[in-house]
């Protein structure tokens, strides 16, 4: 199983369903992450981006009628690391820039979260 690395204090997790971010925030926990903030769209994931820093970012891919793409571009020009989640087959939606970012399916658990932030962080 891939490690979370240490330095991976603050984790912004952008999720439109109450009880999958909920789920994600334990597991982050458990791993070790010290602070989780959820975001439920991506209108307030960018308010948060404005004022805060993370060293990692758990977007969901589908939010409602919408996609986190903007929210990854805005990560990208800030230089934080992320990762993607979906539990639909989304390829096909994805913008060339975006389509090595490391990428998991729902549901996810401990260990396929941990593979993400350390693929994430990896690519950085």
């Amino acid at each position: 199983m891939d490690e979370v690395p240490p330095h991976v204090r603050a984790v912004l997790v952008l999720e439109d369903n109450f009880l999958i971010a909920s789920d994600a925030e334990e597991i982050l926990m458990s791993l070790g992450i010290a602070e989780v903030t959820i975001a439920a769209n991506a209108d307030q994931a960018m308010e948060i981006l404005s004022r805060q820093s993370f060293d990692f970012a758990i977007l969901d891919v589908r939010l409602d009628n919408h996609t986190s793409f903007g929210v990854a571009d805005a990560m990208l020009a800030r230089g934080m690391p992320f990762g993607f989640t979906s539990g639909y087959s989304d390829m096909e939606l994805f913008p060339g820039h975006l389509r090595d970012v490391p990428r998991i399916d729902k549901p996810f658990n401990e260990r396929t979260l941990g593979q993400l932030i350390a693929a994430g962080i990896r690519q950085e």
